[in-house]
């Protein structure tokens, strides 16, 4: 029979080897969750080693969160999240801007033009999808993979570097029977920015947004810049390069 101080020995290695296995797990798993990048509760997955995810580079230079430059050269900051406002036809875009777009609206709809937001906030996951539907319409209509995917990104931006994800964008279109879209879109050109939202892809600056001309697409700055770029008939990009 094995003494009790034998015993007492092999229970006290056993114990220590179990500790030593418990936390070699926690370690791992601290690895592995300090790995992802959280976008609303959605991990962000990796875009490309050239775009640049570097809060100096998405950040404007006084780190404004309304001027977040979000484009094809610049990813979605490292670690975004953003706390939503649902609208109330299901869409929803971050609560700090919400104030602005419902006075704007109310505004418009109060002028006889009856715009609604067509996207807001949209996940990775969304994106992901759109991306992969405009790629596919190309592939049907007999472009390569490569030319499909070269002409799917002047629509829809690549996951992780749609301003959606931001939910600071939105894509307005016309209440059906009150008003149609070229007259919202007239009405937000010339008054979006007294609420600080702008015309996100301009027609004339699509070589600097990589972006095709959009009269859907508005974007939040804030009341300031907004109107300085609309007065300076410049986009979101040149006007950081001010700053």
């Amino acid at each position: 029979m094995k003494s009790r101080k034998y015993q007492t020995e092999q229970k006290q290695k056993k114990g220590g080897f179990l500790a030593g296995i418990l936390l070699l797990a926690v370690c791992l798993t601290v690895v592995v969750a300090g790995g992802k990048t959280i976008l609303g509760g959605n991990p962000v997955q990796a875009i490309g080693e050239s775009l640049q995810t570097d809060a100096d580079l998405t950040l404007a230079p006084d780190g404004d969160w309304n001027l977040i430059l979000v484009n094809p050269e610049h990813a979605m900051p490292q670690g975004y999240e953003v706390e939503l406002t649902q609208l109330s036809n299901g869409e929803s875009v971050d609560e700090r801007i919400y104030p602005y777009l419902q006075k704007m609206f109310d505004d418009a709809r109060a002028q006889g033009v009856f715009p609604v937001v067509t996207s807001g906030y949209r996940t990775q996951q969304t994106q992901e999808m759109l991306y992969e539907q405009e790629i596919q319409k190309y592939r049907d209509q007999g472009y390569s993979d490569f030319e499909a995917e070269e002409l799917a990104k002047k629509w829809v931006a690549v996951p992780g570097t749609s301003e959606h994800q931001l939910g600071l964008a939105v894509d307005i279109g016309a209440e059906a029977l009150k008003s149609d879209k070229e007259q919202v879109y007239q009405w937000l050109y010339e008054n979006s920015a007294r609420y600080g939202f702008i015309l996100r892809y301009p027609e004339d600056k699509t070589e600097i947004t990589g972006i095709n001309y959009e009269p859907w697409h508005f974007r939040y700055v804030g009341k300031e810049a907004a109107q300085k770029i609309y007065e300076q008939g410049i986009c979101l990009e040149e006007y950081l390069q001010q700053k």
